[in-house]
């Protein structure tokens, strides 16, 4: 029986480390341009309901490049190495990020934006798919509960610096994180299914994203993965990014601000990712955690909408509870991983939570749309409620991947 020094030795690889680091760089981003927005944009010469609709303008040219991204790192991934794939995505986000410390124009800010989105795309994804494949069977939840743990208190530090520092020079830390993550990663060795597929070429086709869409019941896995991860967006695109107008509808006593809003989800989240992970070792299923979890989100959820007059630190303590609820990120991302083979579990894993992420502009959009007809409340509850349901019937459709050996093919 190994030790806890030697279990601990064998989790803490470079490749575990590296990837939460990775993350971390990941969620401070997208943390730092929500809170820089307005600031930003005014520094730009931008006022009134253009900040609103540039800043919305800024976040969809963001998204849109994680979609790019997250299939184009996917595809080098399985074709060329995690290694390589972790190399190109950050080196990428880090000459954005500096760059969009330099912006004087709306042009310029919308271009830096879909650039650093497409470099991040590949960060959580390829991250996972290395720590997947470098640790045994039994203990690689552990590894991507670190991952998970570690990343979203970028949240925290993007909220922090972001507070501290001029917009621009919040940027520049950024890019100059990610370019000493760069160099970190070259202690980072290759996962050895990777070299084993590459070395015998004609043995299956690598990262052929289409093939996802080519076998009635591949895509139908490849969708049900997507799908059990729709709750966490709706959370934080909806109801923690639109709490100041959702409270006001719930009439909650005292002002709802959306910066103290998103670092509650987040420390919600951390704590959450922690849980997820250990848990899912303990009770030796994925599939169990993610239940549980998603019905706890839902629970969360109905307080949410039935704390209609009640103050605002209760409000903050119940979107600290939706973040915990939506905090099985990593192990949804993981899930989706396992579920393929070596040739194409990178493109997975990087398409995946870039699509769920994506995922918020149609929910935004429905809202939007159904909002002026029912209410605020009522249209933010009936999609909640939708998510669920839907995120629940992809969940039971799906196998468990726990302790699941990850070294075979997809056949193709």
């Amino acid at each position: 029986m190994k030790s806890s020094d030697s279990a601990l030795r064998e989790i803490l690889k470079p490749a575990v480390i590296v990837g939460a680091l990775g993350y971390f760089v990941d969620v401070y981003d997208l943390i730092l341009f929500v809170i820089v927005r307005s600031a930003s944009l005014k520094d730009l010469d931008f006022s009134g309901n253009q900040i609103l609709e540039h800043g919305i303008f800024l976040f969809n040219c963001q998204m849109v490049g994680m979609l790019a991204g997250g299939i184009v790192f996917g595809i080098l991934g399985d074709r060329f190495g995690r290694v390589f794939l972790l190399f190109g995505s950050i080196l990428l986000y880090s000459v954005a990020n500096i760059a969009n410390g330099f912006v004087h124009s709306l042009e310029a800010y919308a271009v830096w934006r879909f650039i650093a989105g497409f470099g991040l795309a590949g960060e959580l994804g390829g991250g996972i798919t290395l720590v997947s494949e470098v640790l045994s069977n039994e203990s690689r939840g552990y590894g991507t509960m670190i991952v998970s743990t570690i990343g979203v208190f970028g949240a925290v530090v993007g909220g922090l610096v972001a507070g501290l520092v001029h917009w621009r020079t919040a940027y520049f830390i950024g890019g100059g994180l990610g370019l000493v993550l760069l160099i970190l990663r070259m202690s980072v060795a290759e996962s050895g299914m990777f070299k084993q597929l590459r070395s015998n070429p004609t043995q299956a086709a690598r990262g052929d994203f289409l093939s996802l869409f080519t076998s009635w019941k591949r895509f139908a896995k490849y969708l049900r993965c997507i799908l059990i991860g729709v709750p966490l967006w709706f959370v934080i695109g909806i109801l923690v990014n639109l709490s100041p107008e959702i409270s006001k509808s719930l009439q909650i006593r005292g002002a709802i601000d959306a910066a103290h809003a998103v670092a509650f989800a987040y420390l919600g989240i951390t704590f959450g990712g922690f849980a997820s992970g250990f848990f899912s070792q303990q009770l030796r299923s994925r599939k169990k955690i993610v239940f549980a979890f998603i019905v706890f989100t839902l629970a969360a959820m109905a307080a949410y909408f039935f704390c209609a007059g009640f103050s605002e630190a209760t409000f903050y303590l119940v979107i600290l509870f939706l973040g915990f609820g939506v905090g099985y990120w990593a192990v949804f991302v993981t899930i989706a991983a396992e579920q393929f083979g070596t040739n194409i579990r990178a493109t997975v894993a990087t398409t995946v939570p870039n699509f769920v992420r994506g995922a918020v502009v149609p929910l935004t959009m429905m809202f939007n749309h159904f909002k002026s007809q029912i209410g605020i409340v009522p249209t933010a509850a009936l999609i909640g409620v939708l998510c669920i349901l839907v995120a629940l019937w992809a969940l039971l459709g799906l196998d468990e991947t726990h302790g699941k050996d990850l070294d075979y093919i997809e056949p193709i």
